[in-house]
């Protein structure tokens, strides 16, 4: 198993409001919404933003599950198997060429802050772990970012 961690990133919102958006994935539809926002684009190269925005469109979400669009290798899809109340959300891959675990972890900086964490665990063999790897460390801290800047109101 190799693992991943993004950097800490702190989020404007109560460690309570974010672990309540994260333990029901119908909540993170509101990622297809705000890929609109000028803003997000900007962070996109100009080249991938047709490539992203069908991606985003084609996302599935349900209370427990979220199914992404991966390129060549298909539709990657994760699935909740714990949830420690205001703390962790625990993901397993369920449709994926390589087996992983995701866990995103919230704890509170003060009232109405908090700061999040993400972790992979992928089970990659020392070729994948070559070719693998650099796209994993960059993808955990880009998908914390992408959690960063959901508005968990």
């Amino acid at each position: 198993m190799a693992k991943y961690e993004s950097q800490i990133k702190q989020v404007p919102f109560s460690q309570n409001a974010v672990y309540a958006k994260l333990a029901d994935l119908t909540n993170l539809a509101v990622i297809k919404e705000r890929f609109d926002d000028p803003n997000v684009q900007a962070k996109i190269p100009a080249d991938k933003i047709d490539e992203v925005r069908n991606a985003v469109q084609q996302m599935e979400f349900t209370t427990d599950t979220v199914s992404v669009p991966a390129g060549p290798v298909g539709t990657i899809s994760l699935q909740i198997v714990d949830r420690e109340p205001e703390k962790c959300v625990k993901f397993s891959s369920t449709n994926s060429p390589v087996g992983f675990k995701l866990w995103v972890q919230v704890l509170p900086t003060g009232e109405s802050s908090s700061k999040i964490k993400v972790t992979i665990d992928a089970d990659l063999n020392f070729f994948m772990k070559q070719m693998v790897g650099p796209h994993l460390e960059k993808g955990v801290d880009k998908f914390a970012d992408m959690l960063a800047m959901i508005p968990y109101e």
